[in-house]
C-alpha cells in the first residue's frame, strides 16, 4: 500500500487528482472507476480545473461508477447519475456514451448486475478505481461480513450506512435500503485502486484498513492484497495509524519516477 498523508482534505484531493491526471495523460483512452458521496467532491473540482486550465482531455475516457441506489431514477437529485452529472461530467469534455452507472430501476436487477460486469470486461477492465471509505470500513456498498470475492450485485445497506447517508436526504425515511454495487472481487480486478478518506470519523476504519487484519468485518482491509493501492488521507483520518512517520519517510524518499 502507498500511503500519502496531507494536512487537509483539499491538499489530499489535489494529490489524488494528480494521480488520475497522470494516467489520463499517459493513456488517453483509459477506463476510470468513479465514486460518489462527499469524499470525492473536491477531487472532481480539481480535475475539472485541470481540464479547464491545463487542457486535461477526457474525450476518450470511459467511466464506470461503483454503485447506484435501487429505485432512484437518473432524474432523482439523490441518484448517483445525477451526482456525477452535477459534480463532474458537465464540467469536462467526456462523451456521455462512455459513462456507465448501474441502472437501479432496471426491470431485472440481477440481469443488470451481470450485464454491468460484462460491460466492464468489454471495456478492457478498469485502469484506476476511485474509492471512498465508509465509517464501518465498506468500499463501494460492500458492507461488513459480506464476501471478499463478490461480484456486482444487489446489496442491502447497513443501518450505519443508511444513517451516514441520511444527511443527504430531506427525510431519513427516504434513504433507499438497497443498491447495486460493484463487488469486492470486481474492485480487486482494477489495475490501480485510489482510496480517499478524510475527517476524524474515518480514522478507525482507516487504521483497520491499513494496519489491521484482513477480515470481512472491514471490507477495505482486503486491499492489503491488491498489487497497487494508493491511499490518500488528511491528518484527522490518519490519526489512528501507528506508523505515520514510516509512511512519511517512504513518500519523502521516492525516486522521481515514483512521484505524482
Amino acid at each position: 500500500m502507498e500511503i500519502l498523508l496531507r494536512p487537509q482534505a483539499a491538499e489530499a484531493s489535489y494529490r489524488a487528482a494528480r494521480v488520475i491526471a497522470r494516467l489520463v495523460r499517459e493513456k488517453p483512452a483509459c477506463v476510470l472507476g468513479l465514486a460518489t458521496g462527499r469524499t470525492p467532491v473536491l477531487l472532481y473540482r480539481e480535475l475539472a480545473r485541470l481540464h479547464r486550465e491545463e487542457n486535461l482531455d477526457f474525450s476518450r475516457v470511459t467511466t464506470f461508477n461503483l454503485d447506484e441506489y435501487v429505485g432512484l431514477p437518473a432524474s432523482h437529485p439523490q441518484s448517483y447519475r445525477w451526482f456525477m452529472e452535477e459534480e463532474f461530467f458537465r464540467y469536462i469534455n467526456i462523451d456521455r456514451k462512455n459513462t456507465n452507472l448501474p441502472d437501479g430501476c432496471a426491470s431485472d436487477l440481477r440481469q443488470e448486475c451481470r450485464d454491468y460486469e460484462k460491460r466492464i470486461s468489454a471495456a478492457g477492465g478498469i485502469d484506476l478505481q476511485v474509492l471512498g471509505l465508509g465509517s464501518n470500513g465498506h468500499i463501494g456498498f460492500n458492507e461488513p461480513t459480506g464476501s471478499l470475492g463478490s461480484r456486482t450485485w444487489v446489496k442491502i445497506l447497513s443501518q450505519q450506512t443508511m444513517k451516514d447517508n441520511s444527511e443527504l436526504f430531506e427525510n431519513s425515511a427516504d434513504v433507499p435500503r438497497h443498491c447495486i454495487t460493484m463487488g469486492i472481487g470486481t474492485i480487486m480486478e482494477a489495475r490501480h485502486c485510489l482510496v480517499m478518506a478524510f475527517g476524524p470519523k474515518k480514522s478507525h476504519a482507516v487504521a483497520a484498513m491499513i494496519e489491521g487484519p484482513i477480515t470481512s468485518m472491514c471490507p477495505a482491509s482486503v486491499l492489503q492484497f491488491h498489487p497497487r493501492t494508493t491511499i490518500v488521507l488528511d491528518e484527522p483520518a490518519a490519526a489512528g495509524l501507528s506508523n505515520l512517520e514510516h509512511y512519511r519517510w517512504i513518500e519523502q524518499n521516492k525516486l522521481d519516477w515514483q512521484k505524482y
